[in-house]
């Protein structure tokens, strides 16, 4: 899959495959060529990667091959074991949770999970949670909080489901009952946004001690299609939607609203998975290490205090 503001690179890219093909099929030495041309993708994709315009990163963190949380997890631990249900309803794999092994500390993952292809989509519900998702969540942060576990989550959803049977089932009460309950969790609370960051759907497992955006990501209240369709009626100005909501992990670290960006691989996380992971694991180790070093209850005070100073202003 190819992004409209990265054709120009994939052109180049293109040029110098076809060109390293001919010099190895007709034994020629293009070496000076190819890397001329190499060194022309590389500053054309720090030019274009360094000037993204906000709908840029919105398009950039629904790529198609971009790590979803499972892929994450996989990486960075080797013993993830899945945990499953919410004891009431059923197990929603539109969440995911488990535990997991990170430099030989057992954590509790929770993440909001997508599908590659039209059958896991569907079974994952787009990566759009229904009530008993969150309660899953709920009961597996619980559960880590009983036995002194930390809790990293990574967030990827569009939205909580909108569906009329979530609405039966009590999706605003379960998200509000899981912002609810983070806030007085005894154990670390590490959140990380990895895709899209939408609405109470993300807040549902976003309330932690420390919470990180990679490079590539958006957080916001509603997506730039939705905001459109209510604005102007029309989905043609998402891009000036997306602009105005003021969404990328740089406007909300500017806005306080999160502690730090994490850099990605140039071109997106999707260029280096293992690379990626790697820079995630470094980042929630030292976290942890931070994090350990206070006591539970001023954790808690100064989760509390975060969340209530955004969108303060004093005159």
């Amino acid at each position: 899959m190819v992004l409209e503001f990265e054709k120009p690179i994939a052109d180049l890219e293109q040029k110098l495959q076809e060109m390293k093909e001919l010099a190895k099929g007709r034994n020629i030495d293009l070496s000076k060529d190819i890397d001329s041309l190499e060194g022309k993708i590389l500053a054309l994709k720090k030019e274009t990667f360094a000037n993204l315009t906000r709908w840029q990163r919105v398009q950039l963190s629904r790529h198609a091959d971009r790590p979803y949380a499972l892929d994450y997890i996989y990486e960075i631990t080797n013993d993830f074991i899945e945990l499953h249900g919410d004891r009431s309803v059923k197990d929603d794999k539109a969440m995911v949770g488990g535990l997991g092994d990170i430099d030989g500390r057992t954590v509790l993952f929770i993440g909001q999970q997508k599908g590659r292809n039209t059958k896991q989509r569907q079974e994952r519900n787009f990566g759009m949670a229904n009530p008993e998702g969150y309660r899953k969540a709920l009961r597996l942060m619980k559960m880590a909080e009983k036995f002194n576990k930390p809790i990293i989550t990574l967030i990827d959803t569009p939205g909580a489901f909108p569906g009329l049977e979530a609405e039966e089932r009590g999706q605003g009460e379960a998200i509000a009952r899981n912002i609810k309950e983070m806030f007085m969790l005894k154990v670390p609370v590490i959140c990380i946004i990895i895709g899209e960051g939408a609405s109470g759907g993300a807040l549902g497992i976003a309330i932690g001690d420390k919470v990180y955006m990679l490079e590539n990501t958006w957080y916001s209240v509603i997506s730039p299609e939705s905001c459109s369709s209510i604005l102007w009626r029309s989905w043609d100005y998402k891009e000036q939607a997306a602009e105005a909501l003021k969404l990328t992990a740089t406007d909300m670290k500017s806005n306080g609203l999160v502690d730090e960006i994490i850099p990605e691989p140039l071109g997106g996380a999707h260029k280096d998975l293992k690379g990626m992971a790697k820079t995630l694991k470094q980042v929630i180790s030292q976290a942890l290490k931070e994090l350990d070093a206070i006591e539970a209850e001023q954790r808690i005070s100064q989760r509390i205090d975060k969340f209530c100073a955004m969108g303060v202003v004093v005159e």
